[in-house]
């Protein structure tokens, strides 16, 4: 069996930010939040084609009972989180702007799981893909794009499996807890992974700020009874945000470069995150599905910080409400460097959600922009090599042909260039404007 090789220590990357690490919720034990009178899943929770509701108004629904599904491959199915009635089908708008329908379900508190749930039976590459996608599985990370699709990959094209346990934005511990308190259902979804799909080589990637989570993963991953070919190794990684993004995950535990405008799989990789991992191995012992989520309740105006584990669809509002949240002047969905504002607390927690931040006063100010002195820091910050300042002036004059040229959709809008900038300018916003900008070009 031919010798895996792996890094000494992290290859260097290119540009990001020194973040504060704010982790002030990384010793907290999950703890579980009472059901909310309502329950609102929407149909898209993940990146692709949207379901379609397999239920209606009156019809009662069990724990883990898909109620929305679709025929795409780029999908996965919902599943209730409760027992209880469906109220209506209707509306809502989702924190990125866009309409999308949502299943309103009122719990009867009986938690009566569905007579479906029952262990997938996986023993090759084919059932394991086809368990992960009725589980309803998206990358927990926070993309949300299926898990299913991800891993339908063969040894000839992939020889390296990267588990991402990086966690670099400020604030989110939820991947930290889920090593502490889960680490063995890691191991088991890794081994799974790595048996099934044939990868020669796995490297957990875990940012050196978690020194707990990488002595305990190291002491499963370094046993000669559990890797006996030595095939599994921990990464420490330097503490540098967005070290967790995937394209800065392949270089730091490999030396390879994704191509521009390609994905990891292009460079012989796949990443998942590792609480995705975790989950994986869970479905296959118990077969319930994604119908929970832990996430990280933290900011200035919280009351009870810490990691909770949430039905998917409880609205935000009774989240806060739970953790003694007074005065919030500004509430993320996500991370303060790729979340989103949420302008209505009735938005529910999604699957691929990992943080709620709510802030008051100093937190909660956006500061004034100012006008570019062209110091180039956006430019010197970028992962991806990109230069920020001249995209911005070539959307703002919608010039199509030079946002192509200076490779704009290869942004992967992780905020480092608005976070270095010194005159505080809204550059990743514009930068989404410019990938709308040239989206729209194409469509024409």
């Amino acid at each position: 069996m031919e010798q895996a090789v792996f890094p000494k220590k992290p290859y260097s990357g290119r540009g990001g930010a020194k973040t504060p690490h704010y982790k002030n919720t990384c010793g907290r034990e999950s703890i579980s939040v009472p059901l909310p009178g309502m329950i609102v899943l929407p149909v898209q929770q993940h990146i692709g084609a949207p379901c379609v509701p397999c239920v209606k108004a009156g019809d009662r629904v069990l724990v883990g009972q898909v109620i929305a599904d679709t025929t795409a491959f780029v999908s996965a199915p919902v599943h209730s989180s409760v027992s209880g009635t469906v109220k209506k089908i209707a509306r809502i708008r989702m924190p990125n702007g866009s309409p999308c329908d949502a299943v309103f379900i009122e719990p009867d508190g009986l938690q009566e799981l569905s007579p479906d749930i029952k262990p997938p039976e996986v023993n090759d590459r084919e059932s394991l893909l086809k368990a992960v996608r009725a589980s309803g599985c998206v990358g927990l990370g926070g993309a949300g794009f299926p898990t299913h699709v991800k891993l339908n990959v063969t040894p000839d094209k992939a020889d390296t499996l990267i588990v991402n346990g990086a966690e670099c934005e400020p604030y989110i511990t939820c991947d930290h807890r889920e090593i502490l308190e889960n680490s063995w259902n890691i191991m088991s979804g890794l081994y799974t992974l790595q048996e099934l799909l044939g990868f020669k080589r796995v490297i957990i990637g875990v940012e050196n700020n978690k020194p707990d989570a990488i002595e305990l993963l190291e002491s499963i991953a370094e046993s000669e009874t559990y890797d006996p070919h030595d095939r599994i190794k921990v990464l420490k990684l330097k503490t540098n945000y967005p070290q967790g993004a995937e394209k800065v995950l392949v270089r730091s535990c490999t030396g390879r470069t994704v191509p521009a405008g390609k994905l990891p799989l292009d460079a012989g990789c796949v990443v998942i995150n590792i609480t995705t991992l975790s989950f994986i191995a869970d479905y296959l012992k118990t077969g319930v599905p994604l119908i929970k989520k832990r996430i990280t309740v933290d900011g200035s105006a919280v009351g009870m910080r810490g990691n909770y584990i949430v039905p998917v669809g409880v609205p935000i509002a009774d989240v806060l409400d739970f953790c003694k949240v007074k005065n919030a002047e500004k509430v993320l969905m996500g991370g303060p460097m790729m979340g989103v504002a949420v302008s209505d607390l009735s938005t529910p927690v999604l699957k691929q959600n990992n943080a709620i931040l709510a802030f008051s006063g100093k937190d909660a100010e956006v500061p004034p922009e100012t006008a570019c002195i062209n110091c180039g820091r956006c430019i010197t910050s970028c992962p991806m090599r990109l230069q920020p300042v001249r995209i911005q002036r070539a959307a703002a004059r919608k010039d199509v042909a030079e946002l192509e040229k200076l490779g704009v959709m290869n942004c992967i809008e992780c905020g480092c260039c608005t976070y270095n900038c010194p005159a505080k300018r809204y550059i990743t916003q514009q930068m989404r404007v410019a990938k709308a900008i040239l989206r729209e070009s194409k469509q024409k």
